[in-house]
């Protein structure tokens, strides 16, 4: 430790994540059948304690009466509280190996089950002030030893006097009796911990609030499993991205907003200060300018396929990786066209406004089976490829272009240019991405080319096609029927209105952006991208993201990683290594990937280094970013 420091740190609800005497009171209790009253009643008292309505002296006289444990139960109990042990304590467990002799245990608990589980994390019994149980012969336990300085109230206090500590000392707790230590000027700082329980006015009388370990440990700069406390790490999730993903970033220990509803960019402006993650879906658009006021911005997730929404080169040049799906919504956009190609080849948007109307039309005329007929899919990658394979399993026969050249599936024929699928396809259906070459790839000259009554279906991007002179072939029967998902201009949110010149035509389906809305599709969506901007943000993993070198890491364990982002010029690996040979630290793996605008070059070194190497390393001209990962 930098400067020596002494760490007093309560037991329950802080190291455990329970109070250690109702664990013991739910063991003996397990076959009462007053066993819900007793614990309700012994909760109770436990909170009356902790927050100071009664003395500590009497919770635990008041608790112990209520129940009598035996010395085989505690054996239970210590199980049980090695399981019980609060998370971020447990994932520093280094730092209390390491640091053992500077930290001690303060409890109003007993020692005798806190002895065995802080034993596990190398602190050592002499540093255990706690209670100690009195037993009859029998192995009963009958009280608590009243010779003992900690079962009276101010016990805590007395006990961090008595041992004249001359270091700065920092008290770690949740409750009332560990804030009189600092009451008593005992201590240079209260950290209220409140990972476990939020105690108001425990909180209101602390120098300091902690939500976890890491929190205490990035706060005094100490060693630490992680460089940046999780809780720190700010997620923000738009357009109703699934529950999943923000269960995964709750999980992981992030704090996370959700809103139902896209952003304007200057909205976005407004709230980007503070934001480590955004997640969107496809109707936020992130601009240069999005970017540039987003300082802390370390990762954006596309919770979509498309992320033409999204300024690639901005963000790489910024250093923020972006990741999609692009597989996770395949299955439910395919399943959808060919529920089109059922609904138009059986005039069903004509069928059911009739009905709705009152009007019983039952003819056949212009009703169609799919069977025989010839699908052409613009566009064979994960969705066309995959529709592909459904369609020729329902009987039809298909043909595809693509601009790469790419293996057919099944007895699917590659055709040799879009002009000539459009002359051979029955039914044609679009799955282009954004990029901006497709913008009206569909217009005139490619419908004028289209079989005479073809049915056309766009579920890719709105601006792929020309809305009018679709119109105009619906309206002279060239074109039989449509499809469309997507438009150019598409609402914000679902409160917002929606207005088409396609709404004029009874012979066209149109359903508002839902390829990929299905519960399975959002759910993979949401696992899916959630995960590679966690994993981007613990390892440094970068593996399809989709501007970004793309590189994938090994756990790191024991040692520190060293992620520089950089302008990609010549000569900046060799300043990197540079500075680090200065001082003499030894590289244990180093990776290096490259695009057209950055260098990402990734160095595991050992556990110790100078902390002026992050300032030389940051001081390299072609800096973009630096982080560190523990």
């Amino acid at each position: 430790m930098h400067k020596r420091k002494i760490f007093i740190i309560d037991f329950d609800s802080t190291f455990v994540r329970v109070e250690s005497l109702d664990e013991l009171a739910e063991i003996v209790l397990r076959d009462d059948s007053h066993k819900e009253q007793i614990l309700s009643a012994i909760r109770t008292i436990t909170n009356k304690g902790m927050d100071g309505t009664i003395t500590f002296s009497e919770s635990l006289q008041q608790r112990l009466a209520l129940f009598t444990p035996h010395k085989k139960d505690l054996q239970e109990l210590v199980d049980r509280l090695r399981h019980s042990v609060t998370p971020s304590i447990l994932r520093n467990r280094d730092f209390f190996t390491q640091f053992a002799d500077d930290i001690y245990i303060l409890s109003g608990g007993f020692a005798d089950y806190i002895i065995p589980v802080v034993a596990d994390f190398g602190i050592p019994q002499t540093h255990v002030l706690a209670n100690e149980f009195t037993y009859a012969p029998s192995g009963e336990i009958t009280g608590v030893d009243s010779k003992n300085i900690m079962s009276r109230s101010g016990g805590k206090a007395a006990a961090v006097e008595k041992l004249k500590l001359k270091k700065d000392i920092y008290v770690i707790g949740d409750g009332m009796t560990d804030y009189e230590i600092k009451e008593k000027g005992l201590c240079k700082t209260f950290i209220a911990f409140t990972e476990n329980v939020q105690r108001k006015k425990v909180i209101e009388l602390a120098d300091k609030v902690c939500p976890n370990f890491d929190d205490v440990l990035y706060h005094l700069d100490l060693p630490r499993r992680f460089s940046y406390p999780k809780n720190r790490i700010k997620v923000l999730l738009l357009e109703n991205v699934h529950p999943a993903a923000a269960e995964i970033f709750s999980g992981e220990g992030y704090t996370v907003e959700t809103l139902s509803h896209a952003l304007s960019p200057e909205e976005l402006q407004n709230r980007f200060s503070e934001i480590s993650i955004l997640g969107i879906r496809s109707k936020t658009e992130i601009t240069p300018e999005v970017l540039k006021s987003a300082p802390k911005l370390i990762a954006v997730g596309v919770f979509a396929i498309g992320v033409n929404q999204v300024h690639l080169q901005s963000a790489s040049e910024l250093g923020i990786p972006v990741f999609n799906a692009p597989h996770s919504s395949t299955r439910s956009v395919a399943e959808l066209v060919l529920g089109y190609i059922f609904g138009l080849s059986r005039q069903l948007p004509q069928k059911n406004a009739e009905l709705h109307k009152g009007v019983w039309s039952k003819l056949a005329g212009g009703a169609n089976e799919i069977r025989g007929k010839n699908l052409g899919i613009i566009g064979y990658g994960n969705i066309g490829s995959t529709l592909s394979v459904l369609a020729e399993a329902l009987g039809m026969t298909v043909c595809f272009y693509d601009v790469q050249e790419k293996l057919a599936l099944g007895n699917a024929v590659a055709c040799s240019s879009l002009q000539e699928l459009l002359r051979r396809a029955d039914v044609i259906t679009v799955h282009v991405d954004g990029r901006k070459e497709n913008k009206n790839l569909i217009g005139p000259r490619e419908f004028d080319n289209m079989k005479e009554g073809a049915f056309f279906i766009n579920a890719s991007r709105g601006m792929v096609v020309d809305v009018d002179a679709l119109c105009a072939c619906l309206k002279s029967g060239k074109i039989r029927g449509a499809a469309v998902d997507v438009f150019p201009k598409e609402p914000k949110s679902n409160r917002d209105g929606f207005v088409s010149p396609l709404q004029a035509f009874d012979n066209v389906i149109m359903t508002p952006h839902i390829g990929a809305s299905t519960e399975e599709a959002q759910k993979n969506i949401g696992d899916y991208v959630a995960a590679k901007c966690i994993s981007f943000v613990n390892t440094g993993n970068t593996m399809l993201s989709v501007n970004f070198p793309q590189l994938q890491l090994p756990e790191l364990r024991g040692g520190h990683r060293i992620i520089h982002i950089h302008k990609n010029m010549p000569g900046v690996l060799s300043k990197i290594n540079t500075v680090i040979a200065r001082h003499k630290i030894n590289i244990e793996g180093q990776y290096l990937k490259t695009n057209e605008y950055i260098g990402y070059v990734i160095t595991d070194v050992a556990a110790e280094y100078p902390k002026e190497v992050i300032k030389e390393l940051r001081d390299i001209p072609e800096t973009i970013r630096l982080r560190m990962l523990y």
